[in-house]
């Protein structure tokens, strides 16, 4: 008998830690150690980290979070059990990512648990082409000055410097088409009287916002930042109303880290002599 006590938060443990892949020891409390009795977890050292630890499901663990409820419908990656991969990807960082905003949450008392967090869902924009950002955030507003609480829906990508800004900015272009994108129905063609319905309204009321966390390593410094809000500005100038539209944000996680996501330190993309609030700026989804 496997000894999960969802009670004590060993379930959401096992569970946040298969869609988020890994964790670093900083990230984690002893649950972990527990867990890893039981062979639902694992650990590895990873490379240039100060022998920092990270920790990933095992398959045994990642098929018993799979037959969970609320995990129903968050497909694991397929290497996520995997060693080598797991220390290969050094996702702590998209973790840390994901940890700020939760902290951020609980301070203001608005609404994001961790499995609000999903990695990678598939967007198919046509030529068997897909957007598929890191991750994808649910997050709802408290009852602040008369707000009954909007829900904020976001593409979140997180730059670890490993392409270079030219790249970075190439994926404005995949969500100005994902934004647009209308799937053609096979076998049929469009009547003048049919309404071309894109894609991604099948699962969003509006278009989520897309917000790039810059995280450039030390050795770039300030010069990196700006250059990647450069490059991603230039990019903005070639796709017309799209960065009007959708508020698209930037902002290093150094600033998220010490001042908190919801804090003015977005710079939008088209205007990045801005700061701006990711929670209130733009459209709001409800």
């Amino acid at each position: 008998m496997i000894g999960v006590d969802a009670g004590s938060g060993d379930r959401l443990a096992l569970a946040v830690l298969t869609q988020y892949r890994m964790a670093t020891t900083e990230q984690t409390r002893l649950r972990l150690a527990r867990l890893r009795g039981e062979g639902l977890v694992d650990r590895i050292t990873l490379p240039q980290a100060g022998r920092m630890r990270g920790w990933f499901p095992t398959a045994y663990g990642v098929q018993l979070v799979c037959e969970w409820p609320e995990m129903r419908g968050h497909r694991p990656s397929r290497t996520v059990s995997d060693p080598t991969a797991v220390r290969l990807k050094a996702g702590h960082t998209l973790t840390e990512t994901a940890l700020a905003f939760l902290e951020d949450a609980r301070r203001h008392g608005d609404l994001f648990r961790p499995l609000d967090w999903i990695f990678e869902v598939h967007h198919p924009i046509g030529s068997g082409e897909a957007v598929i950002p890191d991750a994808l955030l649910y997050y709802r507003r408290g009852p602040v000055d008369g707000d009954n609480g909007s829900m904020l829906r976001a593409f979140v990508e997180v730059d670890r410097a490993t392409m270079g800004p030219e790249r970075l900015a190439a994926k404005l272009t995949a969500y100005e088409r994902l934004h647009r994108y209308v799937p053609a129905v096979p076998g049929r063609r469009p009547t003048v009287q049919e309404a071309a319905v894109e894609e991604w309204r099948r699962r969003y009321p509006l278009f989520p916002r897309v917000l790039f966390v810059l995280f450039v390593l030390d050795s770039t410094g300030p010069a990196g930042v700006e250059n990647r809000v450069s490059a991603l500005r230039a990019g903005a100038g070639l796709l017309a109303r799209f960065p009007y539209d959708v508020p698209v944000l930037v902002a290093p996680l150094a600033d998220l880290l010490q001042h908190g996501p919801s804090a003015p330190v977005w710079r939008p993309v088209h205007d990045p002599g801005q700061r701006v609030r990711w929670t209130v700026s733009g459209h709001r989804q409800t």
